[in-house]
């Protein structure tokens, strides 16, 4: 006899009590963030208390649900929440970096000695000019693909130009044109 029934509402899914299936304890409220962004979508953030062995994550369409094992539930679990949203950036930054820096090696012709995805305080992205790295913060990925291939190209430009001179933004320029109305986009982040 089932208990508790799957049931599908606003594509938010509620599992099933039977025997040691997974049940649902409720939904966790007090930990943030409540929202967050994947490639410029907003998605919302659900904590769950299920009979599981160890947390998940699960991204549905505009959901990110997260479900954590029942012992999980009286912790301060917000430090673990942080670690769990950043290794989903982070290995949804491995996938789309991979690739912008791909096409940015063919874009320009050459390439960085190596390039990092590792959480940087403050910025978005950085170059290492001395070391030819370029190091891109996982959180990057809550922007647009545009936003993200504009900071990649922008790193790119960096490698020939340390500082934002005329010859940098014309390169820039060369290999974006619309450089100026990205940037609008995202006036307060440094990168």
């Amino acid at each position: 006899m089932n208990i508790f029934k799957r049931v599908k509402s606003n594509n938010i899914k509620e599992f099933e009590y039977s025997n040691n299936e997974h049940f649902i304890l409720g939904k966790d409220e007090t930990l943030l963030p409540k929202f967050t962004r994947i490639f410029g979508l907003n998605y919302s953030v659900n904590v769950y208390y299920l009979n599981i062995e160890k947390p998940e994550l699960n991204l549905e369409e505009n959901f990110i649900n997260i479900h954590l094992p029942m012992n999980y539930r009286k912790r301060n679990n917000q430090k673990l929440l942080n670690t769990i949203l950043l290794k989903m950036y982070t290995k949804i930054a491995e996938n789309e970096i991979e690739n912008v820096m791909e096409k940015a090696r063919h874009t320009f012709g050459f390439a960085p000695e190596d390039y990092e995805i590792q959480k940087i305080s403050g910025y978005l992205a950085t170059c290492d000019k001395d070391l030819q790295a370029i190091l891109v913060n996982p959180y990057i990925v809550m922007y647009s693909k545009e936003i993200i291939e504009y900071i990649i190209f922008h790193e790119f430009c960096h490698l020939k130009y340390k500082t934002h001179s005329k010859k940098f933004y014309d390169m820039l320029k060369k290999y974006k044109p619309n450089f100026e109305s990205i940037s609008k986009q995202i006036p307060n982040l440094k990168y």
